[in-house]
């Protein structure tokens, strides 16, 4: 039997014939289907982080603001740490398919010893898990020189302890922006001075840079070879370049900052060198996510978002922009500082066990028992520019060079990165003790005039902001910080043990080695004779703490403000 012609034969044959009587014309091929016109804009959501400071850990005290039920005093909330971030980091871009997560500075250095202890490789690991895309290099970056920078970033063991870590050390999985930072023998940047990324089609550049000031606050060995140039004029000149590859849309990572009143997303008085950068810039820029100054701030300067986190991980910048599918503009920018509270994202799994392998390596030193205190070591200053841990700290030091003949000891703020808080046993370990001065230094013990010693202590009042070193038992001086700068120091004030100090008068001095090489804007102590290199720093209060079992806080002040 044949096949049964199906139904809608007859009806295409007699299609055919029409197409053929109607010249001979091909039949029209059926209509697509309505496609859905892409949206004019693309959202696009930046997580930023800065200064995290190899903080794999909770800080100690989390994140301090004013309370919103009473102003006139402050909280704080647990915050902060790897575990939590990773996790504040994945909420906060889940829905939102075009995100990249950036930071602005100082990753490493001047770490917990969790860290330090392996040269900051589980920092660079834990970011890189978290999926950290571009840096701007910060000036702590340096403290180790530029050729452990770039270890860090391409991997490989360390050229002197080998591979101390669970696994070899891979390199960061982020990329290291460095566009003020010159090599001077090639005239090159040491690292890429930016990248490029499409976000559903739109071009968005992202420039790294640091403060022009890196020389003056790093050991000199640590920027040996290397040219920091103006922050604003290094920006400037990449905006061509950019623009001709198509970008209109430019977000600058800038290691430098300011602060500001009004909160995690205030900006009331802002104030610091960002005021002056920021204006200066190129109206293509769109966003500058800044860092350096430790504080956290939600801006508009000229028309542009300009944003900080404060430190340590205790906040994740959300910054939200709508950018324009034709010209590639930015139209739209906001931004909201999240903060990174251990009760409310839980401890993310992978993080968690990055960091405990870690643990057990570092544990044998990381948790001995050094001595114990009767109240928390602080490092807030009062009106005078003292601080209870910088005393101690001070006097430390000083016990620990009597034998280079030491009379008094000194040592700088910034050097005091965390306070020993009294835990309830009271029992301080070797880990407390360096996460308040990680840095390693040596103490270095050298001789200076009573004249020396008058100037040095003016050279604390320079600049913007008060340095106030922080002095040891048996300094007694008194400042005005209304006089004029070079002249803040009160005539006849200054005593050592008791007895003015004179002009002509030599007095051994301590200082860490930072300082001993004209760190943190202090040239004069380069000339400082007779120099006695001592054990590091952090080993110096370790012994002093064990000397003095249930330590009281030293109440007696050193510098004595007037007004």
């Amino acid at each position: 039997m044949a096949a049964r012609r199906p139904a809608a034969q007859p009806v295409l044959a007699a299609l055919a014939l029409a197409a053929a009587l109607l010249g001979g014309c091909a039949a029209a091929p059926p209509a697509a289907p309505p496609t859905t016109a892409p949206a004019a804009t693309v959202p696009l959501r930046l997580l930023a982080i800065n200064d995290f400071h190899g903080h794999l850990l909770p800080p100690p005290g989390g994140y301090r603001e004013v309370d919103p039920a009473d102003p006139a005093r402050s909280r704080s909330i647990p915050a902060g740490g790897a575990a939590a971030m990773a996790s504040a980091v994945r909420e906060l871009a889940a829905g939102h398919p075009n995100h990249v997560f950036v930071a602005a500075g100082d990753l490493v250095g001047a770490s917990p010893l969790l860290s330090a202890l392996f040269h900051d490789e589980p920092t660079v690991e834990s970011l890189s898990a978290m999926g950290l895309a571009y840096a701007a290099v910060g000036n702590h970056e340096f403290d180790d020189g530029a050729d452990e920078l770039l270890r860090l970033q391409r991997g490989g063991c360390h050229p002197v302890d080998g591979c101390r870590g669970p696994r070899p050390f891979a390199g960061a999985g982020f990329q290291y922006l460095a566009a003020s930072t010159v090599v001077r023998a090639t005239g090159q940047t040491l690292l890429p001075p930016y990248a490029i990324r499409r976000f559903d089609g739109v071009p968005v550049a992202f420039v790294g840079l640091t403060l022009k000031g890196t020389p003056q606050i790093v050991s000199p060995a640590g920027v040996a070879g290397l040219a920091f140039r103006d922050e604003a004029e290094t920006v400037n000149a990449l905006v061509p370049e950019l623009q001709r590859q198509g970008v209109q849309a430019i977000v600058v990572l800038l290691h430098e900052g300011g602060e500001a009143d009004g909160g995690r997303d205030g900006c009331g008085d802002l104030r610091g060198a960002i005021t002056r950068i920021v204006p200066r810039l190129h109206p293509a820029v769109d966003v500058v996510v800044s860092g350096h100054t430790h504080r956290a701030y939600v801006c508009r300067v000229d028309g542009r978002l300009v944003t900080s986190g404060d430190r340590y991980g205790t906040l994740v910048t959300a910054i939200d922009l709508e950018l324009d599918r034709a010209s590639g503009e930015v139209l739209r920018s906001q931004a909201h500082n999240v903060v990174v509270d251990t009760r409310r994202f839980a401890p993310d799994a992978g993080q968690t066990a990055l960091i405990a392998a870690y643990e057990r390596l570092a544990a044998p030193l990381a948790k001995r028992v050094v001595g114990s205190i009767a109240a928390s070591l602080t490092r807030e200053s009062d009106d005078s520019g003292e601080s209870v841990l910088g005393r101690v700290v001070a006097d430390a030091q000083l016990a620990a060079t009597r034998a280079a003949g030491a009379q008094l000891a000194l040592t700088n703020p910034g050097g005091l990165r965390s306070p020993i808080l009294k835990p309830a046993d009271g029992r301080v370990r070797y880990e407390d003790v360096f996460e308040a001065q990680p840095f390693g230094n040596r103490l270095v013990t050298m001789t200076i005039s009573g004249a020396q010693l008058a100037a040095l202590l003016e050279q604390q009042f320079q600049g913007e902001r008060p340095r106030v070193l922080q002095a040891s038992r048996g300094l007694r001086y008194e400042w005005d910080a209304t006089r004029p700068p070079g002249a803040r120091l009160l005539p006849g004030s200054l005593t050592l043990d008791g007895q003015p100090v004179t002009p002509d008068q030599p007095v051994r001095l301590t200082v860490n080695s930072y300082l001993a090489e004209g760190g943190d804007r202090f040239p004069m102590l380069r000339d400082g004779r007779e120099r006695v290199v001592g054990i590091g720093d952090a080993d110096a209060l370790a012994d002093y703490l064990g000397r003095h079992p249930g330590l009281q806080p030293p109440q007696n002040a050193r510098a004595v403000r007037r007004r």
